[in-house]
């Protein structure tokens, strides 16, 4: 069975079941709590809590989902045959059991539901055996999951495992939220289906019982995939064995790991990209900026020559006609993913070869042991681990610009590993580094959910202050008018506003034309003639979001929050943000809004320095 007809297979039973099909949501939560989408049931967290309704929203108490999802925690696993960083997950969810309420087509569902769905989704539509299911056996407080291990019982089941909080009890995503205990199911020796029973809700490490429990399940499609098609890894089924053919078509078939890294490097950049998350420095953006400089970093280390700064392009094409079909915004978004890959390869492909070269130099000292030339101190080499002054390799790091584990994947290669003492000193180099870059900032202001008196900004004078005050407004007016122009790709990547401009970053996958920037002038100019008023409302977080108002993803909200809108409402302004201030009280004393220059900082990131007069 292939994998296109698996997820309309999961999708139909569902729907039959009284479950509303809800689409993916973006690998970018709206939860400020979590960096990326980690699980399907991130975007129902409100109907657990009872925050929001399912039936006004769904018309149903039930969900099913496939949900693009990513997690950072197994970067460091991939190259086996089991691990991803994105991957897909199937689930279905049920919110506002209340127990002893019969069980209906719309009607929420527990135990016995999720329970039965799963055994007769897997052993009937699928025809797959189950080896074993595994329970939670109960500790730290929370009682053993006798009811989950009697229904396994009923439909036939008779190999039950039974683990503790470690292995059977999840959640919550972020800080806090519904958790609960769970029950697996196992198929081949693998895990396959993840059934959570949020009774509980967390917060701060304490657990309180939900007045109204649900259902939040997870099954990888990919090992689904794997177990249907009775492969022996992840990487041989339909999903992923079309773009291992086309890396080993580059570079040969060895070695296995390093080509089944970049597989899930590139696909999961793909998705992350398609998504708006571009590569960059910080935030989310490091996060596929890491993704193709491993993969580059791979890929360069097994050819043995200089990067092909093409390499991707076949892959990455393949990787958007598999899924094209389910996700159709990759095929819209494919040769603007092409322009970014593109840009960041070729510019790392610089730094690569950069530090190869410095490495090499290195290396060429670790055989004799000594630096012969005394530029480097002792080196000690014993059983192909290398001590040496991690300051050493800071200073690599800085010449380039290059991550430590590049480094060590390269030493690695030569068939060395650096010591422990050589990475305590290489990390101790870079927060004297870190400390040495926020001193310097101290007179800056660096966020537009700060205020004048957290330290970031030290205005010399009154004038000054004024000054900051105006560009801040300025930078607000400034954000939305290039959402209006460019559109909702745009969002904000830093801000920094001193006395003499404002400097704002964002994310757009373009340079700016000479026209579009003087629309953006124009309109920030037109909204300041308006004079329009600027209020702010103090409001519960989840509630200021619902008002569509802007947010840095980057940024610590306290909640509540205060929004900063343009306008005589917060309905109808014509901008809208989580602020702390300062701002003016009318948009006339900004005075005259100049853009001064346009200019990239990194692959899919735009700088604006303006200034006000």
């Amino acid at each position: 069975m292939s994998s296109e007809e698996i997820r309309k297979k999961f999708l139909a039973f569902f729907k039959e079941r009284g479950h509303t099909i809800v689409s993916s949501s973006s690998l970018i939560p709206d939860d400020p709590s979590v960096l990326l989408t980690t699980a399907g049931m991130q975007q129902f967290k409100k109907y657990y809590t009872g925050e929001a309704d399912p039936m006004k929203d769904f018309g149903s108490k039930n969900t099913a989902s496939i949900q693009k999802s990513f997690r950072t925690s197994d970067i460091d696993e991939v190259g086996d045959e089991s691990h991803l960083t994105f991957f897909e997950m199937l689930g279905n969810f049920s919110f506002g059991y209340k127990p002893g309420e019969p069980v209906s087509p719309k009607g929420g569902y527990f135990k016995k539901g999720a329970i039965t769905y799963a055994h007769d989704f897997i052993t009937k539509e699928m025809g797959l055996a189950i080896d074993y299911v595994s329970v939670f056996e109960g500790g730290d407080g929370v009682p053993a999951d006798t009811e989950s291990e009697e229904i396994w019982k009923s439909l036939g089941v008779k190999s039950i495992k039974k683990f503790g909080r470690t292995d059977n009890f999840w959640g919550p995503t972020g800080n806090e939220g519904p958790c609960g205990p769970t029950t697996e199911i196992y198929i081949n020796g693998v895990e396959i289906w993840n059934i959570v029973f949020n009774e509980y809700y967390c917060k701060n490490g304490k657990l309180e019982k939900l007045k109204t429990p649900g259902v939040d399940t997870g099954m990888g499609l990919e090992r689904l995939v794997m177990v249907s098609q009775e492969k022996n890894n992840i990487f041989e089924t339909d999903l992923l064995q079309p773009i291992m053919h086309s890396i080993i078509e580059i570079q040969g078939d060895k070695p296995i790991g390093q080509i089944r890294l970049i597989v899930d490097h590139l696909r999961a950049a793909v998705f992350l990209i398609s998504d708006g998350v571009l590569p960059g420095k910080e935030g989310r953006g490091y996060i596929p900026r890491r993704l193709l400089r491993r993969a580059l970093t791979a890929h360069y280390l097994d050819v043995g020559a200089g990067p092909d700064k093409n390499f991707f392009q076949n892959p990455v094409s393949i990787i958007i006609d598999i899924y094209k079909h389910f996700y159709p915004d990759l095929l819209n978004n494919g040769d603007r993913m092409m322009s970014i890959m593109q840009d960041e390869v070729e510019k790392y492909s610089k730094i690569l070869t950069g530090t190869v070269a410095d490495l090499k130099k290195l290396y060429s000292r670790f055989i004799g042991g000594v630096d012969p030339e005394r530029l480097l101190p002792n080196v000690v080499v014993k059983n192909n681990v290398a001590d040496i002054d991690g300051s050493i390799l800071f200073r690599i790091r800085e010449t380039h610009g290059v991550d430590f584990e590049v480094m060590k994947m390269v030493m690695e290669k030569w068939g060395f590993s650096f010591s422990e003492r050589t990475e305590k000193e290489f990390d101790e180099a870079y927060q004297k580094h870190q400390e040495k870059s926020r001193a310097g900032l101290e007179k800056k202001f660096g966020g537009h959910g700060l205020i004048l008196d957290t330290g970031e900004l030290k205005a010399g004078d009154e004038e000054e202050l004024k000054k900051v005050t105006r560009l801040h407004t300025a930078t607000h007016l400034m954000q939305q008018a290039l959402r209006n122009i460019l559109g909702n790709e745009v969002h904000q990547a830093g801000s920094d506003i001193t006395a003499e401009r404002t400097r704002f970053d964002f994310t757009y996958h373009r340079k700016l034309t000479p026209e579009e920037i003087k629309k953006i002038e124009t309109e920030v100019n037109e909204v300041i003639a308006r004079d329009m008023p600027v209020h702010f409302k103090e409001m519960p977080i989840e509630e200021a979001k619902k008002t569509g108002a802007l947010y840095f993803f980057k940024e610590k909200y306290p909640d509540p929050v205060n929004v900063y809108y343009v306008g005589k409402t917060i309905e109808d302004a014509y901008s809208k943000e989580f602020c702390g201030g300062p701002h003016v009280t009318h948009t006339r004393e900004i005075g005259r809004f100049r853009i001064l220059k346009e200019e990239a900082v990194g692959a899919g990131v735009r700088r604006i320095r303006a200034s006000v007069d």
